[in-house]
């Protein structure tokens, strides 16, 4: 249902990214499935470098897990961490590559609409508002963790943490050493 628009405006970028094209074009015919569940978008590489609406068995499937829009908030590559990637590694290497580095001149399509510099000052505001809210989300990512950590003693301070870690390697050395003497007697 939502196949179509998405192909429309991954395309309306792409038309304006000359390199894009260039990357996808030797994989015209392929097909690959972006799943996060419960949506499924199946795309086709066209030969100019363009998408249309897969039908045909998928080369490669992305599988993207439930919390991926939250992951995006904090950049594509935290998105993309999770994700898991079933099929030919230089098409699903490509695909990765020209979806992350694309980017959407929003400014320039609203300016033509609105002209330039109502395009600049709605531009301006958006910037600030998605600033606001990552700020806002890291914020309440951070008052989360002291909470859990001071108030309700679920989480470790940062001194348990950096005390465990120096006893684990304190241990891993003593294992270490016993171990040799261990080799010397046997």
């Amino acid at each position: 249902m939502l196949e179509l628009p998405i192909i429309a405006a991954l395309n309306h970028v792409i038309v304006r990214t000359p390199w894009a094209q260039d990357k996808l074009a030797p994989f015209a015919g392929r097909e690959a499935v972006f799943a996060m569940p419960p949506f499924r978008l199946q795309l086709q590489v066209s030969g100019n470098g363009h998408f249309a609406a897969g039908k045909g068995t998928p080369d490669v499937e992305i599988t993207l897990p439930a919390d991926t829009p939250f992951a995006a908030l904090q950049g594509a590559d935290k998105a993309m961490r999770n994700a898991r990637i079933n099929g030919p590694v230089e098409f699903a290497d490509t695909l990765g590559f020209v979806l992350r580095n694309l980017s959407w001149d929003f400014e320039e399509d609203l300016s033509r609409v609105v002209g330039d510099i109502a395009a600049h000052r709605v531009a301006e505001s958006l910037r600030a508002l998605t600033a606001w809210q990552k700020q806002a989300a890291q914020n309440l990512a951070e008052n989360a963790a002291e909470y859990l950590r001071d108030e309700k003693g679920v989480l470790p301070s940062p001194q348990e943490i950096s005390l465990f870690s120096s006893e684990i390697d304190r241990l891993r050395d003593d294992a270490a050493r016993l171990e040799k003497r261990l080799q010397k007697l046997g």
